[in-house]
């Protein structure tokens, strides 16, 4: 299983378990299935309000997840936090250039990741 920790200044770190292996549920989902609030609107990758910062809780694994897919670049680049040089080589590496992601679009992997949303 993967531990997934949630972070925000406004509300205490919470520490979930993602199902080893199902590689079809997103943090956002996660988030909702255990009243973590992150903020969403649309769901689907088209308006950046799940925007989080996805981090290695073990450093010398760098980046998580797999590539980002259209709509997350589209969005991450309309909200300047990836750049079309890292657009570039994340098709080189096959890896995510960015810890900026979304909420809705990643999949939680079998890999214990920190999750800091923004809070109101």
């Amino acid at each position: 299983m993967a531990n997934v920790t949630f972070s925000s200044q406004l509300h205490k770190d919470k520490t979930v378990y993602a199902v080893a292996g199902s590689h079809k549920q997103t943090i956002l989902e996660l988030a909702k299935a255990n009243h973590i609030p992150i903020d969403f609107s649309c769901g689907d990758g088209e308006c950046g309000t799940c925007l989080v910062k996805v981090k290695p809780v073990d450093k010398k694994l760098g980046h998580m997840g797999g590539p980002l897919n259209d709509r997350e670049v589209k969005v991450l680049k309309e909200l300047g936090k990836i750049t079309k040089a890292q657009i570039e080589q994340m098709a080189i590496d096959d890896l995510p250039p960015t810890e900026w992601r979304l909420a809705c679009q990643m999949v939680v992997r079998d890999e214990d990741i920190l999750v800091e949303y923004p809070s109101k």
